[in-house]
């Protein structure tokens, strides 16, 4: 057994295990660990927690906390963020000298000194090779870029959503998580991009907050369109379903009238909605074709005997029937 803490380096930034060795450790202190970018300052996010050294990532070797920061390395700190700003206006200045097609977002000392990034957009790859020459040269340090996408870049430089509140990515989002279109039809949102989409122009990440909920709900309710019966069997069609507040409008047709009306879900009678990956399977069995086999084993080949007897008694095309069966599974398992 080991004594573990959680270190996170950003902000809503990836955490970190490391070991806490004989030192005192407790939440919400600074530290100095050791990283494979050079030494780092972070912040303990968990109490000190005995784990088995068994089921920690095999992978990354559990690294040790040299020691908790002191005065003197929050001072330290404190002055890498500033020397960030000036190498954030000197590395724009020769991205316009290079001319170069790329879209500067961020600046970060390792907290030694010893590496200096820089983070990026770019529409297309980018060849950087002489800017990280001209930053060497002014920097007298490591030089590293690295190209990012939009969800990132939001992240680094935050701001406030359509709900008023700070991101989700830039405040407590460790790491994105996958968003489909699926998840707003399922919440029965407006299909409009710029009601749905981020700062960034993605899919809202809080759209996975309530899927779960949604998806859950949505099991015991038909969907619009579907054939119901009201508590005394009379069928119609569903118009409109409240997910939230388990309710259901159905569309009741007599001759020439048109009758509408509002029922609790657990009122309604209708066929239960087959799980999703019924349906997948279902839908792969009718709209995927086998695969053709490759021509050699289109041909027979059989000895010339056989050959001629191919087209004889049902025990030789039985056989026939049973070799091609064969050749196909070989293929298909590869």
């Amino acid at each position: 057994m080991v004594k573990v803490v959680n270190v996170r380096f950003r902000s809503a930034g990836k955490v970190y295990t490391f070991s806490t060795g004989d030192l005192e450790v407790k939440k919400g202190d600074h530290c100095i660990v050791e990283t494979v970018r050079g030494k780092e300052m972070g912040k303990v996010v968990s109490d000190p927690a005995e784990k088995d050294e068994k089921t920690l990532n095999p992978n990354s070797p559990l690294r040790s906390i040299i020691r908790v920061a002191t005065e003197e390395d929050r001072e330290n700190d404190r002055k890498n963020r500033e020397k960030e700003k000036e190498a954030i206006k000197i590395c724009k200045e020769k991205i316009r000298k290079h001319e170069l097609e790329m879209k500067l977002i961020d600046a970060e000392y390792t907290f030694d000194n010893s590496k200096l990034l820089f983070y990026f957009t770019a529409d297309g790859r980018i060849d950087f090779r002489e800017l990280v020459k001209d930053l060497a040269a002014v920097f007298r340090t490591r030089i590293e870029l690295r190209q990012i996408g939009v969800r990132d870049e939001t992240k680094i430089l935050g701001g406030y959503g359509p709900c008023g509140r700070e991101l989700c990515c830039h405040s407590y989002l460790s790491d994105f998580v996958p968003v489909s279109i699926r998840m707003a039809k399922d919440q029965d949102l407006s299909l409009n991009p710029t009601k749905i989409s981020g700062v960034c122009g993605r899919l809202m990440c809080c759209l996975k907050n309530e899927e779960d909920t949604y998806e859950y709900l949505n099991k015991k309710l038909p969907g619009v369109g579907d054939l119901v019966a009201d508590p005394q069997g009379e069928e119609g069609t569903v118009t409109e379903v409240n997910v939230l507040r388990q309710r259901i409008k159905v569309l009741f047709e007599t001759e020439d009238e048109k009758e509408i009306r509002e029922y609790p879900a657990e009122e309604i009678t209708f066929k239960a909605k087959r799980k999703k990956g019924q349906n997948q399977q279902k839908n792969k069995q009718e709209k995927e074709p086998d695969e053709p086999l490759p021509k050699e084993l289109l041909e027979e080949d059989f000895p010339e005997g056989e050959r001629n007897a191919a087209s004889g008694g049902p025990e030789q095309k039985e056989k026939n029937e049973n070799r091609k069966r064969n050749r196909r599974k070989k293929h298909k398992d590869g």
